[in-house]
């Protein structure tokens, strides 16, 4: 494994590395950013919490400061020149977080346009000339229809988390956004597994695209601990206490399938006088990003969350997740394990087992050996 020194990166890139401490590439971003920096267009396939936003950003802000260098910065408002597509609000936050530190540097511009703001808002936000685009699809059509933004000096596309985004339907907004970039852009997906719509839009947009597969896609990371406990009686309650008796380094993430028993287990915590926080659909968004910023700077050390908490959220301190209830699906159970034991760092998952989940249990066999539910 070489170093981010060996790269053919920007020194104004590679100094912001030193700063922050950034020496040794995980695998996907060894493996996928010469590619980008090649001109190629890239899919990434790899385990979740494998560092697949930097894999990107780097290779985006070197070509974009190359052509500015060259003699080439951007000359129009509202262009940019590269677009990153997310699926959701939160997502774009975090996307922005990775870019930033490296734009003080680069002098280069990223902006937002997500759901849960006001379309004034992003009017207001792709003013002036910028480079980079962090965006949501519904969001970004919006305003290409009203024609307050152009793709037409896009140099590279790139789709991040793309089995949540096109697991919502967003398909046929993704092929449309890709139709009204240059013929000659680069692209980039990037992903923890591959659905059915993935792999429509790999077929559809990425012929000749080098596809890159992790040795740990589609599986959890080696420092993830797991531990299956038996629910007896359907009692899930007494066993999920006895389990936050025994404190973590970090803050605990419980996942459950529905937004109703999100809050029911909810309110049972809060019985026993259990301070928590729901993150769920179907909510104030408001509400839902404060409670993810409280869980985040640690105030609150328990967040309650159904799948929509499971895809793409990098919250550094998460030390143990516990399926309240398991998911049918192994790409969900995928994508909540890796929550936690992020970036290198330890983490342990806990599943409450009943017989009904034996197909899923049998599944897991093949991602990692874990030991049986215990009694």
């Amino acid at each position: 494994m070489r170093s981010f020194a060996d790269f053919n990166l920007l020194p104004t890139l590679q100094a912001t590395l030193v700063e922050k401490a950034l020496t040794t590439p995980t695998e996907i971003q060894d493996r996928a950013i010469p590619v980008l920096l090649g001109g190629r267009s890239v899919v990434g396939v790899a385990e979740t919490g494998s560092g697949k936003t930097l894999a990107y950003a780097l290779p985006v802000l070197h070509l974009l400061k190359e052509l500015e260098n060259k003699g080439q910065p951007v000359s129009k408002e509202s262009r940019p020149r590269a677009v990153v597509m997310v699926p959701t609000r939160e997502l774009g936050e975090q996307v922005t977080r990775v870019f930033k530190p490296f734009t003080h540097t680069t002098r280069l511009r990223v902006r937002s346009v997500v759901g849960g703001t006001t379309l004034d808002v992003a009017k207001r936000n792709i003013l002036g000339n910028f480079e980079v685009l962090v965006a949501t699809p519904g969001r970004l059509i919006k305003l290409l229809d009203r024609r307050l933004l152009s793709l037409g000096d896009v140099r590279i596309l790139v789709f991040d988390e793309a089995d949540q985004m096109l697991d919502q339907g967003f398909l046929p907004d993704a092929t449309k956004i890709a139709g009204l970039c240059p013929p000659e852009r680069q692209l980039a997906l990037f992903s923890a597994t591959v659905s059915k719509s993935v792999q429509e839009l790999i077929t559809k947009l990425f012929a000749g695209a080098e596809v890159i597969r992790s040795v740990g896609s589609h599986r959890v990371v080696p420092t993830l601990s797991t531990q299956n406990l038996k629910v007896i009686d359907g009692k899930r309650f007494p066993l999920l206490q006895r389990l936050l008796a025994t404190k973590v380094k970090g803050g605990t993430l419980i996942f459950t399938n529905t937004r109703e028993q999100c809050d029911d287990l909810a309110r049972e915590l809060k019985k026993i006088h259990r301070e928590c926080a729901i993150y769920r659909g179907e909510m104030d968004k408001v509400e839902r990003r404060a409670n993810l910023k409280n869980f985040r700077e640690g105030k609150i050390d328990l967040l309650i969350s159904t799948d929509l908490g499971s895809r793409g959220l990098d919250v550094e301190h998460v030390g143990r997740v516990i399926n309240y209830h398991l998911p049918q699906q192994l790409d969900n159970y995928i994508h909540r394990v890796g929550r936690t034991a992020r970036a290198g760092r330890a983490g342990l998952v806990i599943n409450l087992v009943t017989e009904r989940d034996a197909p899923l249990i049998a599944k897991l066999d093949g991602v990692k050996a874990i030991p049986r539910p215990r009694a």
